[in-house]
């Protein structure tokens, strides 16, 4: 797995690069995003490119589509096996309907739903596993649904610069103290709980996904706003869970005082924390560069406590037992 992540920068940049061709969807102010796991992490962060668009964002994990599916709805499922038993039912119900639907996958199931019932569909190698394939679906999808999602080629050319920039730091070639997925990974030592500001809720469910699924670990994401008014609470008592706080250079002016105050509420209480910070740019280099460094810890989570990362068997225990 480790091999796969020492190239995301170079899958990106290759996908981006493929023949791919671009989706003709016109007159559309409401996207459905559906896929589960690795492939609902795409979602989330086509979610947080969107948010700030009139196109109006839905993201499903689960079996139903909303009720405001019309004819102005682009429905978009992805599942990198080809085979998850939820998004093959969001495309069914889709497909009945009058909107208009893409979907993608590795070929599996879906592929040949798609051929049957003549649904536009692009077919993206997988590298691994579906999570370790994150770049390569992303950039592809960028690529393929260029005349919709409103992302410049200017921004897309940072977002991979800064991936190999940071590539270097992180990468199995650079195991020191100065590599910053390899120091977050040495300190978590109980239950991770991931503060996140509202642009990079995208990342957090990200990171709780990637060191559940390779580190085995339990981990919590809440929101910071949020929590201010319920989850603070639980620090008055003592207790294996470790604060990690995901921050955006441009947070909200409010965020960034609530930021300082839980920080100030932790220094007084002697509760450890660290915090993952973002880096300039657009939303696109915030979000995949913060992905690459929190996943690469969850690599070296698993590393570290000689868990092997690659196989999910709670999962596979459950999909057999799926009707």
């Amino acid at each position: 797995m480790y091999k796969v992540y020492d190239k995301w920068a170079e899958i990106a940049r290759y996908s981006f690069k493929e023949n791919y061709d671009e989706v003709n969807f016109r007159d559309i102010d409401h996207i459905v995003f559906a896929g589960m796991g690795g492939s609902g992490s795409l979602s989330d962060v086509f979610s947080s490119i969107l948010s700030k668009t009139d196109i109006h964002v839905k993201v499903v994990k689960g079996y139903i589509l909303p009720k405001t599916v019309d004819d102005r709805t682009l429905v978009i499922t992805t599942s990198v096996s080809g085979n998850t038993k939820e998004t093959l039912n969001i495309l069914d119900a889709a497909s009945k309907l009058r909107c208009n639907v893409i979907a993608f996958s590795s070929g599996g199931k879906i592929q040949h739903f798609c051929k049957k019932h003549e649904i536009e569909y692009r077919k993206i190698p997988i590298y691994h596993s579906p999570r370790a394939s994150f770049t390569a679906y992303l950039y592809s999808m960028l690529k393929i649904l260029k005349p919709i999602i409103p992302i410049k080629n200017i921004d897309i050319k940072e977002s991979l610069q800064n991936m190999e920039k940071i590539q270097k730091n992180i990468s199995s070639l650079n195991l020191n103290e100065n590599n910053q997925s390899l120091k977050i990974a040495e300190w978590i030592t109980g239950i991770p709980l991931i503060y996140y500001p509202f642009g990079l809720k995208a990342t957090a469910i990200r990171f709780k996904n990637s060191l559940q699924e390779n580190a085995k670990v339990h981990a919590i994401t809440e929101d910071v706003i949020e929590s201010c008014h319920n989850g603070i609470v639980a620090w008055e008592r003592s207790s294996s869970v470790q604060p990690i706080l995901i921050q955006g250079k441009d947070d909200h002016i409010k965020t960034k005082e609530r930021w300082n105050i839980i920080k100030e509420y932790f220094y007084q209480n002697k509760i450890d924390y660290r915090e993952v910070i973002s880096i300039e740019g657009g939303i696109l280099s915030k979000l995949i560069n913060m992905i690459y460094i929190l996943d690469y810890c969850s690599i070296y989570k698993a590393i570290l406590t000689e868990t092997d990362p690659t196989p999910v068997k709670s999962i596979d225990f459950i999909k057999k037992r799926l009707s």
